[in-house]
């Protein structure tokens, strides 16, 4: 059976689980495959892209991001609200598939998408993403799919938590991630993982743009998180919390919830059983930055003013004690295509610009559990990008990609 063989050749490229940065690069790509780097000699017959003084590295990891959600209208600044209630789940997915090639050209490979609850009659239209962008239908990163978010009544992922609806305007189902007490949350977690969910993305504590929820409020109890980690943990399946508020954190953290979204509001006690319990931090830093609040209500804002200082404070101290951390924008929240940005965050709170690379590439394979990427070498699937500079001696190189390949395949090349 003939292969596809290609050829890429570039100034230099970087192991990112040892920062080193070796000069020049040669790669050798069969099919969907990393076949050798720097070989002797070069197979007869193959393709050579020449990528000049480029750095060649493997495909970025963006572990919190929304694509059915933000984009085409609303390059700047919070998501439209009102998208929760105006699109229908086709135009949502047709939105998505926009987003997706937005990500995977801004070099991010791998993502896990962390949805919020919508109105879509139970359809996990991440999941349905995920798959079409897998049979080639349309560009995009591999999604690891969330489905609906689950959250209580009132939670901070409750819809109408966001848009400030009445009772009655937008009625979602235990289907879409609305559930109270054990027995709920068991069926929840079950629903989502039925149709094909990869992550159970849940709401543990309350949050900084959503109404009426205190950021710093455990929101479901500690029987709640218990049978929720239990049901999908026996599955295989792997749990993220939403969590600014220390008592939600904990509790997570008991629960046996395998990583925190956020994490702003940690104690120092905390962050230590974080390393203790090896429960990772997506700490989506850079929206201290990204995040343009200044058309959200005043309550939100004030909310924001006092948040957001405090997180960069707790990364830093995260940072510090070695919580294992990954990279995560919340994308919409920072405009898709902005990804990269968080890579800044994570340098500017104290990790090296190596350290920052590993949170979006290996840290962040081990957070979903996959051994085939994240790293350049031999056998592990094509995802290389091309950066100018040495992004280990600067890290915003990485917001200037230049080429793409995913899975063998080139999807950006200028």
């Amino acid at each position: 059976m003939s292969r596809n063989v290609v050829v890429l050749k570039a100034a230099r490229w970087v192991d990112v689980a040892t920062g080193e940065v070796h000069t020049p690069a040669v790669i050798v790509v069969e099919d969907n495959l990393i076949a050798a780097i720097d070989p002797p000699e070069l197979p007869a017959g193959a393709q050579v892209i020449d990528l000049g003084e480029l750095t060649l590295l493997p495909g970025l990891m963006d572990m919190e991001i929304n694509l059915l959600i933000g984009g085409p209208d609303t390059p700047t600044g919070l998501p439209n609200p009102m998208h929760g209630v105006q699109d229908d789940p086709v135009y949502r997915t047709l939105r998505g598939t926009v987003n997706a090639r937005t990500t995977l050209h801004a070099g991010f490979t791998t993502v896990r998408n962390l949805g919020l609850m919508v109105k879509t009659g139970g359809y996990l239209l991440d999941v349905d993403l995920g798959r079409a962008i897998e049979q080639g239908w349309v560009e995009g990163p591999r999604i690891v799919g969330a489905g609906h978010a689950i959250t209580p009544t009132g939670g901070h992922l409750d819809p109408t938590m966001f848009q400030r609806l009445a009772p009655h305007i937008m009625p979602l189902s235990l289907e879409e991630g609305r559930a109270n007490g054990v027995a709920q949350v068991r069926e929840c977690v079950r629903y989502q993982i039925k149709y094909g969910a990869q992550v159970i993305k849940i709401s543990a504590s309350g949050g900084v743009m959503s109404h009426g929820t205190v950021a710093g409020a455990q929101q479901y109890s500690d029987e709640e998180l218990a049978a929720i980690v239990d049901e999908a943990h026996r599955a295989g399946v792997r749990v993220a919390a939403h969590a600014h508020g220390d008592a939600g954190i904990v509790a997570c953290i008991r629960a046996g919830v395998d990583c925190i979204e956020h994490g702003s509001l940690a104690t120092d006690d905390t962050i230590a059983m974080m390393v203790e319990h090896g429960t990772f931090l997506v700490p989506t830093s850079y929206l201290s930055e990204g995040l343009d609040v200044s058309k959200a209500a005043p309550a939100l804002q004030k909310k924001a003013a006092e948040v957001f200082p405090r997180a960069r404070e707790t990364l830093r101290k995260a940072i510090r004690a070695g919580v294992k951390i990954a990279c995560g924008t919340d994308a919409p929240a920072v405009p898709h295509g902005d990804n990269a940005k968080e890579l800044w965050a994570l340098v500017d709170r104290g990790m090296t610009p190596s350290q920052a690379l590993r949170a979006a590439t290996v840290t962040s394979a081990e957070l979903v559990g996959v051994d085939d990427r994240g790293q350049l070498a031999p056998g592990l699937l094509a995802d290389i990008i091309a950066v100018p500079g040495d992004p280990t001696a600067d890290i915003t190189t990485v917001q200037d990609v230049r080429f793409v390949m995913k899975d063998g395949r080139v999807h950006k090349h200028c």
